[in-house]
């Protein structure tokens, strides 16, 4: 199929401008218009790069691509230039969705992983510049604390840092998840009155603040919280364009 073909298809499904986002949303590596493999991963990393050359894909899809306003302008050398060469020398495309893939409603990071733990009566959750990033549901059945973190680890197969409140129902039923790197948010779920909040890291001062007022704080790892978007994105790829051959490289990445 042609690339210009999926482009418009993700452009439909993830909905890129209407975010204000830190990085580019898209295309941000082009290469060949022909596509019949594409590899899927968290990031681009020099390992998911050279994956994407090794198994002769056309096309590299991702959460995390390679240009951050963070990083400010940034030469093609050093380490950053032999992450991206295997793409640029073997024609191979790089697209990336970041908050997109973050706050859709149905396949995004939050909704994959509120679906995976059994969430129900999910709602949008959290803002980001005014679209929301993440989801808030119920459980069926409140849960003690320590309950909830052995299923979130047994789920993400991960270890999952907790911060448990000093005063507080040791039961919880609602939930507000944003994955990633999204420490300081399990403020929303206090303001609207959650239980617990769940997210891929947690600072020294957000385990304490957190817990003093009265939130159950859960960090499953920014890798593990969010994989489960680019997972649901190819599966939808696959379903929808059944010529692809569709691949999924994961990580080691503890963080």
């Amino acid at each position: 199929m042609k690339r210009i073909e999926l482009e418009n298809f993700l452009k439909q499904l993830l909905r890129p401008e209407l975010f204000d986002d830190y990085c580019p949303n898209g295309l941000q590596i082009e290469g060949s218009e022909e596509l019949k493999k594409i590899i899927f991963a968290v990031s681009a990393t020099k390992e998911s790069c050279e994956y994407a050359a090794q198994t002769k894909a056309q096309a590299l899809i991702v959460h995390h691509g390679v240009f951050w306003k963070f990083h400010g302008t940034r030469t093609l050398t050093g380490p950053f230039a032999k992450r991206l060469f295997p793409l640029i020398k073997n024609d191979i495309n790089l697209l990336a969705y970041h908050l997109p893939l973050d706050g859709h409603p149905e396949i995004g990071n939050a909704a994959a992983l509120a679906k995976l733990i059994g969430l129900t009566n999910l709602s949008s959750f959290g803002s980001y510049k005014g679209m929301s990033t993440g989801i808030m549901g119920e459980l069926n059945k409140p849960v003690h604390g320590n309950d909830f973190k052995n299923l979130l680890e047994e789920k993400l197969n991960h270890a999952i840092l907790y911060s448990e409140p000093n005063e507080s129902k040791a039961l919880i039923s609602k939930i507000g998840i944003i994955t990633g790197g999204a420490n300081s948010q399990w403020n929303e779920a206090y303001k609207l009155g959650l239980d617990a909040y769940i997210t891929g890291e947690m600072s020294e001062h957000d385990y304490h603040e957190s817990r003093e007022s009265g939130i159950h704080m859960y960090a499953g790892g920014h890798h593990a919280t969010e994989k489960l978007g680019i997972i649901s994105l190819m599966e939808v790829i696959k379903k929808e364009f059944p010529m692809l051959d569709c691949i999924f490289l994961d990580s080691k990445n503890p963080a």
